[in-house]
């Protein structure tokens, strides 16, 4: 019967000391229970120090303490003192991440930057190659402007120190004005090349003229009837 009250009431009878640890100059007192472990201590003093647990090194009578290891296993009692260090190599090991990350972001904003400077000079691009296979012809200034500005932004991104995502990000846009810069090329050797295009006009003129000349057969006066014949045959192979 009473065990059967301890439990609806939920009253936890376990007991709890109390244990002192200094830091520097402080002292912070904590209560627990005793077979809470090291790292059961580090996260209560992480909420009086500001230090994270893995910023702690606690020591008991002289001797660091690991995170898995139990108080009452340790010999830790009501009133014992504990020793806590600041681990200063966790320490500048995040403040190393959190400097890696803030020159990651910052590398991923210049890339972006100049993400979008390519993607308005594409549209360069595409006017020139729609003009180029049109037969328009274009003025070498607006190849050798246009792969001037890319030249531009491969040096940005050269400019760029990245590392980890970073880096692929830079890798990948460099790559893309690099493919930019080949089309110019190739657009740029097909409108200085008019045979290019004188071809493709004395293949039309000649088909022209072939079909205009079928049809002054075709309209020639026939006196026999053989020519005649030959007419409806020539219509024939028109259908």
């Amino acid at each position: 019967m009473f065990m059967h009250k301890r439990e609806v009431s939920g009253v936890d009878d376990r007991p709890i000391i109390n244990i002192i640890v200094s830091l520097a100059s402080s002292n912070h007192h904590l209560h627990l229970p005793p077979h809470s472990s090291f790292w059961d201590v580090k996260k209560l003093l992480a909420h009086k120090t500001g230090l994270q647990p893995e910023e702690q090194r606690i020591f008991f009578k002289g001797k660091e303490k690991g995170n898995e290891e139990h108080l009452h296993i340790e010999g830790v009692k009501d009133k014992s003192k504990l020793l806590l260090l600041e681990d200063t190599y966790n320490k500048e090991r995040k403040l190393e991440e959190i400097r890696k990350h803030n020159e990651m972001l910052k590398a991923s904003e210049a890339i972006a930057g100049v993400r979008a400077e390519v993607d308005k000079l594409s549209d360069r691009v595409s006017a020139l190659e729609v003009a180029v296979d049109s037969g328009i012809r274009v003025s070498d200034k607006e190849f050798i402007v246009s792969t001037e500005l890319f030249m531009r932004q491969l040096l940005k991104l050269d400019g760029i120190e990245a590392e980890g995502e970073a880096k692929l990000q830079r890798k990948a846009e460099v790559r893309r004005v690099q493919n930019f810069v080949d089309t110019l090329d190739s657009l740029k050797a097909r409108n200085s090349n008019p045979l290019s295009k004188s071809g493709k006009a004395i293949s039309v003129t000649t088909q022209c003229d072939t079909f205009n000349n079928g049809m002054r057969s075709l309209n020639a006066p026939t006196s026999t009837s053989s020519s005649s014949t030959n007419v409806t045959k020539d219509w024939e192979q028109v259908d």
